[in-house]
């Protein structure tokens, strides 16, 4: 890092700082405004941010980990996700906008009653913002500790503070993102996404590119993997490491199973924040593209060309900044740099919001000062922005591995995915049911992995096992339990109307049409599957010289792309 690495670095943060001052008189109005942007958010920019959210400077780090231990099938990790956020955009995303929430805790009060419901409320406005948010922000952190010790930027302007030396920079930069996403609330943490997204995606682009030219292009990293299964797409083989029960949990149980299962918390508040039902749509079509089919191949590349120059490299997570620190030129590396403290910052900047949600939203003004003005909520989120960030940088110091951190948090959220899913759908699930399944995940998830209570080795057994168990858990809690009140029910029905057999009581007693055609929509949905991950796997195929399996999946994508348009053409004929 030189004098002018420094400058680039500094005019982006100095930029990042100013953009979210500039924005903070939007959100000092109200509590929607300040969580939820007064409800006012474009497809694009809500899409955008939540692509900047899901990419932080730990997520090429992790990249670059998974495809050197298991290939590039290896991502299958992450890509069986899709599965979940293709399902968000037909299934949910109209759903959660027309509830009008702020937090998505706030939702268990819409859908269940009485004492149950408050005390369900309360768990996960904690459990999120404290424990699953504060884990999230850590790793983020220990990922820029890992950057900042792999470019030598302490040892380059002469200092050693050691590890904490280097942790307590990135908390002063945390501070920084504080400052405009405390200020600003989410629309400066929007707007400053779209930014800061840009500058990410291409500082990845950019090191692709340098370490390509370097090796001598694709063809020669073709070339160095032939005879392996390092560029194998499908997730089966030797070199993948994937074992079968491992490949059935990613494929068949982690995307419904996990507490994302019908959306997200952070994804849900840029979806209640869209300005209306259609666009809630689009910005989540708009997120999948950017996060799937355009995102993940520079981070692919780059970690192909690390593995082929660092092959020995100990702490392979470590080849992306390695790769920048060798090849980038003077300037260059401080974009760079700045990129990834771009995608830092981002998501950041999210989670310190969306975690202030849930302790301003669901603790404070519910159970402490529910009469509260709007100006002392907003107060208050900005003081709880305070405090999780705080809670962050306190988790930061106890990580040591992205990739194990990034296991901790699918483990310790695996289990209450299908109640999620069936409250939606089916009148008799009660709040009971979903605080057991909510419970009952986290801590058997604490039980595989931190505190190994129950051994099992085996990533896809565990993730079984944690769903098989919580089940037979909130089954036995429900059906030990009273259904929620008739009233309870037709309210919620009256306001959300979904779709399927699971309301037909509710229908009839309000006299009200479902507004949710669920068997259509579940056509778009595996039409839109079928679109997604051709396209995913359509640039990848050619990319690494795999025409067979590049022309295979855009038929596919083309052929998914026709029926989807047909199915939109059935409902909206002009």
């Amino acid at each position: 890092m030189g004098i002018w690495d420094w400058m680039v670095v500094g005019i982006y943060l100095v930029f990042s700082l100013l953009l979210g001052l500039y924005l903070s008189r939007r959100g000092t109005r109200s509590l929607v405004d300040f969580f939820v942007s007064g409800r006012s958010l474009p497809w694009w920019l809500a899409g955008t941010s939540m692509a900047a959210t899901t990419f932080s400077i730990d997520t090429p780090l992790y990249v670059c980990g998974l495809v050197a231990q298991r290939g590039v099938a290896g991502n299958w990790e992450w890509w069986s996700f899709g599965l979940t956020h293709v399902v968000m955009i037909y299934i949910f995303a109209r759903l959660w906008r027309r509830s009008e929430i702020i937090t998505d805790a706030e939702l268990t009060e819409l859908r269940y009653g009485g004492k149950p419901a408050a005390i369900l409320r309360a768990t996960k406005a904690f459990l999120f913002a404290v424990p699953i948010n504060c884990i999230g922000m850590g790793y983020a952190l220990l990922a820029t500790v890992k950057v900042i010790d792999a470019l030598d930027i302490w040892n380059s302007l002469g200092i050693d503070p050691g590890v904490n030396g280097k942790l307590w920079s990135v908390v002063g930069v945390s501070v920084l993102v504080l400052i405009y996403a405390g200020v600003a609330g989410l629309w400066g943490v929007v707007v400053t996404d779209l930014f800061q997204f840009v500058l990410a995606l291409g500082g990845a682009v950019l090191v692709a590119g340098v370490a390509l030219h370097h090796v001598g292009g694709m063809g020669t990293v073709v070339a160095h993997f032939q005879g392996t299964e390092m560029l194998r797409l499908w997730p089966w083989g030797e070199q993948v490491g994937l074992s079968a029960s491992t490949l059935f949990g990613y494929m068949f149980v982690q995307w419904w199973a996990f507490r994302r299962s019908d959306g997200g918390g952070e994804f849900i508040q840029r979806l209640a924040a869209a300005k209306d039902e259609a666009e809630a749509e689009r910005a989540a079509w708009w997120f999948n593209i950017l996060n799937y089919v355009v995102r993940t191949w520079p981070w692919v590349v780059v970690a192909l060309v690390a593995r082929v120059i660092y092959p020995d490299l100990s702490d392979p997570e470590l080849g992306y900044p390695r790769l920048m620190r060798d090849f980038l030129p003077p300037v260059l590396l401080g974009l760079v740099v700045a990129s990834l403290l771009a995608a830092f910052m981002s998501t950041m900047s999210t989670l310190i919001n969306w975690g202030a949600s849930y302790l301003t939203r669901d603790l404070y003004q519910r159970f402490w000062r529910p009469q509260a003005s709007q100006t002392e909520l907003v107060t208050a989120g900005r003081l709880a922005s305070v405090g999780v960030t705080a809670l962050g940088a306190v988790a930061a110091f106890y990580a040591q591995d992205v990739t194990a951190v990034f296991r901790l948090v699918i483990a310790i959220g695996t289990g209450p995915g299908v109640v999620l899913i069936l409250r939606w759908f089916w009148w008799r699930v009660n709040a009971v049911a979903e605080w057991t399944a909510m419970v009952a995940g986290f801590a058997i998830g604490l039980g595989t992995t931190v505190v190994p209570v129950i051994q099992i080795p085996d990533f896809g057994w565990r993730l079984m096992v944690t769903t098989g168990i919580t089940a037979l858990a909130w089954l036995i809690a429900m059906y030990s339990t009273a259904p929620e009140s008739e009233a309870t029910l037709n309210e919620f029905y009256r306001r959300i109307r979904p779709g399927g057999p699971g309301w037909r009581r509710q229908k009839q007693a309000t006299g009200l049409a479902p507004l949710q055609d669920l068997g259509w929509e579940l056509q778009r949905t595996l039409a839109g599957i079928g679109l997604l991950f051709g396209s995913m796997l359509g640039v990848g195929g050619f990319l690494l010289w795999q025409p067979l399996v590049g022309w295979g999946a855009w038929i596919l994508a083309v052929g998914a792309g026709w029926w989807l348009a047909k199915l939109q053409r059935r409902v909206n004929p002009g």
